[in-house]
């Protein structure tokens, strides 16, 4: 029988670590948190000054018997959560279970799961840190209240099922006011002249800049026109040429944000799907020889730091892969304000490299694997060097005015960390690409062989996907990145905010209920107010402010507009969104209705007529094989896919075509080989299993929840 219990969240990472330790070490896992607030009621005492009220999480009965039951039989118990705000809450719900004393010495962390970590942790136990704890508590109390408070409102006054929570809704006002300002947006026309020029025969390109040394900004077409009449037939002289050396240095190593926006930009994963991915590969996988091991450090994380024995396993890779003058010792800045508890992400075992575990990895584990992986090999790396040349272009005319062209090149001369990796951006610009110019002496003069106006119109910001609302988020400090999943689920799972092939834009239910609480809740949906808050929460985890005071300030004027709102706000009618398709029952013109597995048309008719049917969204490309119209559809796990209108199963004369791609005008079109199209023959059969299985778990779970600890 083991004399020591450690108790974790998850059964594999309980597995990972029970390999580290000797035979008088047990690891258990309580899944999850084992206590919260209750779901049926708001669970917080504010007469008692806002004191919480947890329960024992329905369906963890059988779970929290058992930690019980192995806590009796050890002589000491250690509470190993995830080192942060969350996991120091839920191991403080442990103990509370347990019957832990305060100043038992139970709590060990391990930011990442190695041999040599857990055994070094596990000689050092502490105490549970409160103010961490408070600090989740704060959070939780705030928007528990806030919900609590606000979403009744919104059921009486504007439509039943409606929510509102602290931070999402600033979410969707960020994300409704960038879709205004597109809608509002209007183009201004400008004007840009390009000279291709040659020297023995060799082409390049050169962009007015200037008139007489001036910068030069061109709006209207008589502008231009009056230049090239004043250019008309003029000699290009070289007057300046400027030779130099760029550096462009790597990116540090990942921060729970910037993997998340990299995951998204190179990966397509969803911000969701990235913490997952992420958390599997903490916890640990089965390696050949090695048995379960963690492949990367704590995932939730605003650090850049590294360890020093990482950095001389990093500098080995390097010299050992590419060669001594690709190796540069780096040390990365964290941005002031970060929680700098933890390492950056990073992999644990620099020998085992992904290609090499590749099979023992699931494809989006080697994936995010991989990209950590280089991420961090590549952010000890030498700086990528280029070789630059700007030249400064002018006319000889007849005109009074000399006009000023630029020509740049650069040619990279030492890849250096590019070798590996190269940060994505947003913006999709390519500041690294080979740009070729001749090599030119001033006072030369080069021939023009033909002048290209353009012109152009400004365009409207982009809509937010999720790597850039999650940078946006980060930059403003609203929430914090171990929250910025939840947040993107929930205003998504809430149908206030839509995803279109990587865009998220704003449903119209999104757009009212943003425009009633901007006009009736300014400070809960004010960005500034909201990140000051996130500042406050900070306070408590550092033990400078009790969690109960910033709950208190917040409250009393909250509860006032609150009130007020109640009293005075006028009924909201939102109205469904008709669709184009007739009720074949009925007549009518059935409406778009939003359920759990996302839109379906409804007959407006109800309850008198109960017409339903799936919602399906026509695109604007053709079926490439029949020409019919081609239909957006979800599959199970809710990916789009492409399906012609013709294409139905077991018809004599049905179209084919299927695709997870979006067909282009007149591209040629290949039938997917078995596994690589979806089959929507299949949907319906899946669909009933799934609920049936749902619906047998819930009674299972339903007879176990009968032991609550109030």
């Amino acid at each position: 029988m083991a004399d020591n219990l450690i108790i974790v969240e998850s059964p594999s990472k309980a597995h990972t670590i029970e390999k580290f330790l000797n035979k008088n070490y047990k690891v258990v896992a309580s899944v999850g948190h084992i206590r919260d607030l209750p779901k049926s009621r708001m669970g917080i005492d504010i007469e008692n000054d806002f004191e919480p009220q947890y329960i024992n999480i329905r369906g963890k009965a059988g779970v929290i018997n058992e930690l019980k039951k192995e806590a009796k039989k050890a002589k000491k118990v250690y509470l190993a959560t995830d080192p942060d705000r969350e996991g120091e809450a839920i191991a403080w719900h442990l103990a509370y279970i347990l019957d832990i004393p305060e100043d038992e010495l139970c709590r060990v962390t391990f930011n990442e799961i190695t041999k040599e970590t857990v055994q070094k942790s596990m000689k050092k136990p502490r105490t549970i840190d409160m103010n961490l704890t408070d600090a989740q508590q704060a959070r939780r109390v705030m928007d528990r209240i806030v919900g609590y408070k606000i979403s009744p409102i919104l059921w009486k006054k504007v439509k039943r099922g409606l929510s509102a929570g602290r931070v999402q809704s600033v979410a969707v006002k960020l994300i409704v006011d960038r879709e205004t300002e597109i809608e509002n947006f209007v183009p201004e026309e400008y004007w840009n002249i390009y000279a291709t020029l040659s020297k023995n025969k060799e082409q390049f390109t050169a962009k007015l800049t200037g008139k007489n040394g001036e910068k030069i900004e061109l709006y209207k077409k008589e502008e231009v026109d009056k230049i090239l009449k004043d250019i008309d037939g003029a000699k290009y002289i070289v007057s300046k040429v400027k030779k130099g050396e760029r550096k462009r240095t790597p990116a540090p190593p990942f921060t729970t944000s910037t993997m998340q926006q990299e995951s998204s930009r190179k990966l397509g994963f969803a911000i969701r799907k990235t913490m997952s991915v992420a958390q599997s590969l903490y916890e640990g996988v089965k390696i050949p020889e090695r048995g379960s091991v963690g492949l990367i450090t704590y995932m939730r994380t605003d650090s850049t730091r590294i360890s020093e024995e990482a950095r001389v396993g990093a500098k080995a890779h390097i010299v050992g892969k590419y060669g001594e003058n690709y190796y540069e010792n780096r040390y990365y800045k964290t941005k002031e304000g970060a929680q700098d508890a933890h390492e950056g992400i990073r992999p644990t075992y620099i020998d085992l490299v992904p290609e090499e575990i590749k099979d023992s990895l699931t494809p989006d584990q080697y994936k995010l694997y991989k990209l950590i992986f280089n991420r961090f090999i590549a952010s000890q790396m030498a700086p990528a060097i280029f070789d630059t040349i700007s030249a400064q272009i002018d006319t000889n005319s007849n005109s009074i005015d000399v006009y000023n062209f630029k020509a740049n090149g650069q040619k990279l001369k030492f890849k250096g960390f590019m070798t590996l990796y190269v940060e994505d951006r947003d913006d999709k610009k390519n500041e690294d690409k080979d740009l070729d110019i001749p090599e030119l002496e001033e006072n030369e003069e080069v021939k023009k062989e033909k002048i290209d106006p353009k012109q152009s119109f400004t365009e409207p910001p982009p809509r937010y996907t999720e790597a850039s609302l999650v940078r946006t988020l980060e930059e403003k400090g609203i929430g914090r990145p171990s929250t910025y999943s939840a947040i993107i689920s929930t205003i998504i799972d809430r149908h206030y905010i839509e995803r279109n092939q990587k865009q998220l834009t704003p449903t119209d239910l999104g757009k009212v209920v943003n425009k009633l609480l901007v006009e009736n809740f300014s400070d809960v949906v004010n960005v500034e107010f909201t990140a000051g808050i996130e500042n406050q929460f900070d306070q408590v985890a550092e033990g400078k402010e009790p969690w109960k005071q910033v709950i208190r300030d917040f409250y009393t004027p909250f509860e006032q507009i609150v009130e007020k709102v109640d009293a005075e706000l006028e009924h909201v009618e939102i109205k469904d969104e008709e669709s184009d398709i007739q009720c074949e029952k009925c007549g009518r013109m059935m409406v778009v209705k939003y359920g759990r597995y996302g839109k379906f048309l409804a007959c407006p008719g109800y309850p008198d007529c109960r017409n339903i049917k799936p919602f399906e969204q026509k695109i604007d490309v053709p079926c490439p094989v029949c020409g019919s119209e081609v239909y957006i559809r979800k599959s199970r796990r809710g990916r789009n896919f492409y399906i012609c209108s013709k294409n139905k199963q077991n018809e004599e004369g049905a179209c084919p075509y299927i695709s997870w791609n979006k067909p282009k005008p007149g591209e040629k079109w290949e039938p997917p080989k078995e596994g690589e199209a979806p089959k929507p023959s299949k949907r319906k059969t899946t669909k009933k299993k799934t609920i049936k299985k749902s619906t047998t778990k819930k009674k299972t779970t339903k007879k176990t929840a009968t032991n609550k600890k109030e």
